[in-house]
């Protein structure tokens, strides 16, 4: 079976068109338009006019390109720039009734867990206790868990682009006052799911973002021509360096840099800085450079709970949220004492559940005793494992 996935987000349209045998989604065409959404929003945030029709020609093209590919009509879905959107409710009936295709908001928390169950899948369960981290354009999405779907997922306000816009948005490069209001307000942001994280005390911590990849390649990880299957990681102290250096360089200069491209090389910053402040708050020393996020994630949760999963996942007012009012992100819960336990401040930490998608069961809890698994084999380890194990009792 043939699949094509459209994701929308701040700075570009994707179409990725993906052969699912076997239930792995092997990439067989990929495309991409730059439409640079979060550039074209009104003062209040809305898309407007301008910006709806940018991306209805997107939508055409990439119809049109899966139709040439084999695919059917792509599963697309939206990230913040459309959720947070006050006139969202006006794009997705337009993007309907003007292209015939159905445009899913993904809430935040959602598009957390989806992600997680990419990266678990690629990184398979050697990987044990896992956190996740992916920096969009708009949001930050933090994850951790041990088992297919993660425990602990929040969606922050913390994207290289938004920050970009708030806190960097004049000279050219920045003022070191510019840069110190910026990691400030990552600090807060981050300061207690960075202790959630710290108390859980992951086994791997991965990095699932198109940012995270060109940072890595800043500093000094294998160029995307090797191939996905080359190991890449991210250490903090090459990325504290990685912050001097874009912050010595105008954006049009940053974009020389090896793995900096012209279209992020204006946001480059504020992404390093949010990275290296969520792996130093959180203790993660390093980061394993994962080439699935949600994109895969859709994919397969498409593939094992089939087409009534993707109808439930709807926008915003179809999901009970009023048309006028913006999604809610996960709140930053009030910092714990110095002097409260690690188990108390854990507790403390409540972040908003995702909506629920299906039954509970299929968003990763896990099954009963003698219960069959919607993960199909993963349920039991990681396919190449399983393989590998039963070789050697041969």
């Amino acid at each position: 079976m043939r699949l094509s996935l459209l994701d929308i987000g701040s700075n570009t349209v994707r179409l990725s068109v993906s052969d699912t045998r076997d239930g792995v989604p092997l990439p067989v065409h990929t495309a991409k338009w730059k439409l640079r959404l979060s550039e074209h929003v009104g003062a209040q945030g809305q898309l407007g006019e301008a910006a709806t029709e940018r991306l209805l020609t997107a939508v055409r093209a990439a119809t049109e390109t899966a139709a040439r590919w084999g695919a059917p009509e792509p599963l697309a879905f939206a990230t913040t720039v459309v959720r947070e959107a006050p006139d969202r409710a006006r794009v997705l009936r337009t993007v309907r009734e003007r292209t015939g295709l159905s445009l899913r908001v993904l809430p935040g928390e959602v598009e957390a867990h989806l992600t997680f169950l990419g990266a678990r899948r690629w990184m398979g369960w050697s990987a044990g206790p896992l956190s996740v981290f992916d920096i969009g354009g708009g949001s930050l999405e933090v994850a951790f868990g041990r088992d297919r779907m993660p425990d602990f997922a929040v969606s922050l306000p913390l994207g290289a682009n938004r920050l970009t816009n708030e806190f960097l948005p004049a000279e050219d490069p920045p003022s070191a006052a510019d840069i110190v209001a910026l990691r400030r307000r990552v600090r807060h942001q981050l300061r207690d799911v960075a202790t959630r994280i710290r108390w859980e005390a992951p086994h791997t911590s991965i990095a699932a973002s198109r940012t995270f990849q060109q940072l890595a390649r800043l500093c000094g990880a294998a160029p995307g021509r090797r191939g996905p299957f080359v190991k890449r990681v991210l250490r903090r102290r090459d990325l504290r360096v990685a912050i001097d250096r874009l912050a010595a360089l105008p954006a049009e200069q940053r974009a020389e840099l090896p793995g900096i491209t012209r279209p992020r090389a204006r946001q480059s910053l504020a992404g390093a800085v949010v990275g290296h402040t969520a792996m130093k708050l959180s203790g993660v020393h390093s980061l394993v450079i994962c080439p699935w996020a949600v994109r895969e994630g859709i994919l397969l949760r498409y593939l094992e709970d089939g087409p009534v999963w993707w109808a439930e996942v709807e926008h915003p007012e179809a999901a009970g949220w009023p048309s006028e009012s913006v999604p809610p992100v996960a709140a930053t819960p009030p910092c714990p004492d110095a002097g409260t336990p690690p188990e108390a401040a854990a507790s403390s930490l409540t972040p908003a559940p995702a909506p629920p998608l299906t039954q509970p069961s299929a968003l990763g809890h896990p099954p009963s005793p003698g219960q069959p698994s919607s993960l199909g084999g993963a349920a039991t380890g990681h396919r190449p494992l399983r393989v590998a194990l039963a070789q050697a009792k041969r």
